[in-house]
Formats: structure tokens, C-alpha cells, sequence
């Protein structure tokens, strides 16, 4: 039995790699699939063309595990790969973009996943985009340090009935990382920019973190291009504990460029910081974040544009005419704040400050909740998702 189902799978991978042939614009790399004792394939794409090797190879540019009959559904494109990823029967680790790159180009389920890249200003930009392209437009910003698979769970969700977008933001995944300062004022303008890109007039946007002070920027600056925003734990402007501003200014984020040796064992912890019970979320999940952090964070243009951005967040000025607590009142459209009450990095008594700046918001603070709510908490923060679109 365990044989006829290892020859099974090799002859789906083979059609896998046939089909593959098919598609155009492949990325070169490598893809293994691991099936435990019913074997390894590696997939190896070189100059665009892909073929197809038995066994593992060292250190593959993505690497799938999943038991032998899970394997058969993703590659005979009965199952899609981020749904099994969802449902903790696949694992990924290395380039999360790559492998769904692959297993979108052989997909037959219509909600799988598309992978897809466009010029924005100049900017090459990777995004990820699930749903029907009539439906409703929602874009997803994700926070710093990571990438649009961080969204995974609001794809899915939302992609039942809204043309859903997840662009990696620039200087994270694989958009392009220029040289220079990544601040809310800049992302809103690539933001309005994606938006022509892709013909879309206005559109639904959801931010986490970083991509929720984007989000709010954007809906101050562009209000005729955003219905609503709804902004999970957004980056706020501090109030408090701005004593360390002037040393912030002081250091240069080109200071990236030098070597700088990050343990993937330590992002993995700082990563289950951000979740009030680590362990709602799949280990697999994690050390598949933490790859995605050091994909960009190991190269010196990723290191800057991440030291960019954080020194924007920290420097985002508070009040006065270009503050942020003064011009948040402006925000016209309307807006969903949703704050968790074990969130260290964006903790949950901004929501007294929001209530006071914008009174037509809906501001919620969800128990027992981290800084991640799409994945700590997927169907109860997507239901209030969907709620306050619908009104």
C-alpha cells in the first residue's frame, strides 16, 4: 500500500512538473517535497524551466512536509497549498512566496491562491491575490518585519466573496527595498499608486501593525481612493516615552548595510511574544514567520529598509501640524480599531485615546488577545471584519 502510494505521488509530481512546463514567468529555484517514509521530490527550476529530481537537496529554496495522501491533494491540485497550510497538515519553511508561486501556476481550485507582481512607481512589487477579480477590492498592509503571508488567514477568509490583495509592503518580502526613509506619508503614496496599478478606483484596506498606520495615512490623504479601513492593533504615535527621539535620530539606518548575525531561534521567541497564548498558533507557522523575517532581514538592503521603518514608527510625531494625534480627527472614512489586551508592542489603552480623536469609529479591545489577531484569532476578528464591511 505504502508503495502504490509513493508511485502515485511521484507520477502526480511528474504532471506537477508537466504543467509546470506550461506556465510562464517562473522563478528559478528549488522546491522540495518531503512525504516522511514515502519519500522526497525536489523540484528545481533553472532559467525559468522546471525538473523534477528524486530526494532532498541541501538547503532547498522552499521545503513542504506533509503526509503522503495530503502531498497527493496539493500537487494533483485537488487541495490548495495555503489551505492545508491553514489547517496545520502541510508545513512550509524558506520562501513561503516561492512554493505558493509554484502551487498557484497548477491550481485548480478556484480560491487558490495567485501570485502576482506590478510596477508601482517604479517600485516591483509581489503581491498575493485571492477571490473573484469583480468582487469587492480589499488590500492588505502587513507590519514590520513581515510579509504578506502574515495575512494568510484574511486571504482565505475574505476571499470567499472580495477580490483580496496582499502586497509585500517595499523593503519587505520580495518587492523591491530603495534606499530611503519608509515612512507613513511615503507608503500612503505607493499605496494610492498599487491602486492605479491595478485599475482599482477605491477599495476596502486592513492594516496590522505598521500596515495600519499605512492604512490611516492613506485614508487621511486619499479619502476618495478608501471605503472603510478597518486597522488590527495599528502603530499609533507615541505619547509617552519619547525620551529617547533625539539618540533615534542620531542613527543612521544605513548602518544596515553592516553583517548583523540574527539567530533564527530568537526571532522564533520574540515572535510568540506578540500572541497572549503562543500556542493557539502552529510551531510550523512560527519558524515559517521567522523564515520570512530573515529572508529580507539577512540581506543589507532588507536590514536597512527594516531600520527605516522602525525609526520611522518611534519618530512619528505625537502633535503639531504634521502630529498624528492632531490629524487623526480628519479621518472621514469610516474605521474599525481593533486592539488586543495582552498586546505589549501596541497596548490596548490606545483605544481611550482613539475613542476621544474619532468618535464615529468602532474601537473594540479583544480578550485575551496579542498583537496578531488575523492569526491568533481568526474567525472572531474576520467576523467583525466582514460585519463592519457590510455595514
Amino acid at each position: 500500500m505504502a508503495r502504490a502510494l509513493r508511485d502515485e505521488l511521484g507520477r502526480e509530481l511528474h504532471a506537477h512538473v508537466t504543467e509546470l512546463w506550461r506556465a510562464s514567468h517562473l522563478p528559478d529555484g528549488t522546491l522540495t517535497f518531503d512525504a516522511g517514509t514515502a519519500g522526497a521530490w525536489t523540484v528545481e527550476v533553472e532559467n525559468g524551466r522546471p525538473s523534477l529530481v528524486e530526494g532532498r537537496v541541501r538547503r532547498p529554496t522552499s521545503l513542504v512536509s506533509a503526509d503522503a495522501d495530503t502531498l497527493l491533494d496539493v500537487v494533483s491540485g485537488k487541495t490548495p497549498g495555503a489551505a492545508a497550510f491553514l489547517e496545520r497538515r502541510l508545513f512550509l519553511r524558506g520562501n513561503i512566496a516561492f512554493a505558493l508561486e509554484l502551487d498557484g501556476k497548477v491550481q485548480k481550485s478556484p480560491r487558490a491562491l495567485r501570485v502576482r507582481r506590478v510596477d508601482v512607481d517604479g517600485i516591483k512589487t509581489f503581491f498575493l491575490e485571492a477571490g473573484p477579480k469583480d468582487a469587492p477590492p480589499v488590500i492588505l498592509f502587513h507590519g514590520l518585519g513581515a510579509t504578506s503571508s502574515s495575512f494568510l488567514p484574511t486571504l482565505w477568509d475574505l476571499g470567499r466573496d472580495h477580490r483580496v490583495i496582499a502586497p509585500d509592503l517595499p523593503g519587505f518580502g520580495d518587492t523591491d527595498k530603495p534606499l530611503r526613509a519608509l515612512h507613513a506619508p511615503f507608503f500612503a503614496k505607493w499605496a494610492v499608486g498599487l491602486l492605479d496599478a491595478l485599475g482599482i478606483a477605491r477599495a476596502d484596506l486592513i492594516g496590522n501593525s505598521m500596515g495600519g498606520r499605512l492604512a490611516i495615512e492613506a485614508a487621511l490623504r486619499a479619502p476618495d481612493r478608501v471605503e472603510k479601513v478597518a486597522l488590527l492593533a495599528p502603530s499609533l504615535a507615541w505619547r509617552k516615552f519619547r525620551h529617547a527621539s533625539p539618540l533615534v535620530k542620531l542613527l543612521r539606518p544605513e548602518m544596515g548595510a553592516l553583517p548583523l548575525p540574527v539567530l533564527h531561534l530568537a526571532v522564533v521567541r520574540v515572535l510568540r511574544s506578540m500572541f497572549a497564548k503562543p500556542g493557539r498558533v502552529a510551531d510550523a507557522a512560527m519558524n515559517a514567520a521567522a523564515d520570512e523575517f530573515l529572508r529580507s532581514f539577512s540581506t543589507a538592503r532588507g536590514r536597512i529598509a527594516f531600520f527605516h521603518a522602525a525609526r520611522a514608527i518611534y519618530l512619528d510625531e505625537a502633535t503639531g501640524e504634521r502630529g498624528f494625534w492632531d490629524r487623526l480627527p480628519r479621518l472621514a472614512r469610516p474605521a474599525l480599531f481593533l486592539f488586543g489586551d495582552k498586546d505589549w508592542l501596541v497596548p490596548a489603552r490606545f483605544a481611550s485615546h482613539v475613542r476621544r480623536a474619532v468618535p464615529h469609529a468602532e474601537v473594540e479591545v479583544i480578550h485575551d488577545c496579542g498583537h496578531v489577531p488575523q492569526f491568533e484569532h481568526p474567525e472572531a476578528t474576520h467576523a467583525r471584519v466582514r460585519r463592519f464591511f457590510a455595514r
